[in-house]
């Protein structure tokens, strides 16, 4: 019997997290009920997967929304197996976490702080190569 039945003020320790969605398969019935079926549809889904996957990673080091496009390669994925939802659950539970504690007061005023002086001193190294050099560029772009 858990606390919440009886009238009691505690939680349960999963009661304080939203249902979540049951692991496995979200393929169509149809598909489900054909083994056949389901096998080409599950390897089907592995390729756009893999396919939105590998362009992430193109796009890492290239110009391009690449950690997005990877998570969007998992989400596709996830849409039929288990490990993949295990890892976006998992994921989701960690960017939680760090949006909670980006919002704390102390942690707020700590990176506004570091910003700060991080920005004064890209401030600082441009106003003295500046000063130095002037706003002509180190090479010799006119010849």
């Amino acid at each position: 019997m858990n606390t919440q039945s009886n009238g009691g003020l505690g939680t349960v320790e999963g009661d304080a997290a939203p249902a979540e969605k049951p692991l496995g398969s979200r393929a169509p019935h149809f598909i489900k009920r054909s083994r056949p079926l389901h096998v080409s549809w599950q390897v089907g889904v592995f390729v756009v997967g893999l396919a939105v996957v590998v362009a992430g990673v193109i796009m890492l080091p290239l110009p391009g929304p690449g950690w997005l496009v990877i998570f969007g390669g998992m989400a596709i994925w996830a849409t039929e197996f288990v490990w993949a939802q295990l890892v976006l659950r998992w994921t989701k539970h960690k960017v939680t976490e760090a949006a909670q504690k980006a919002l704390d007061p102390k942690v707020r005023r700590r990176n506004i702080i570091l910003t700060t002086i991080g920005v004064v001193i890209i401030a600082a190294a441009l106003a003295v190569y500046v000063w130095k050099f002037g706003l002509a560029m180190p090479w010799n772009v006119s010849e």
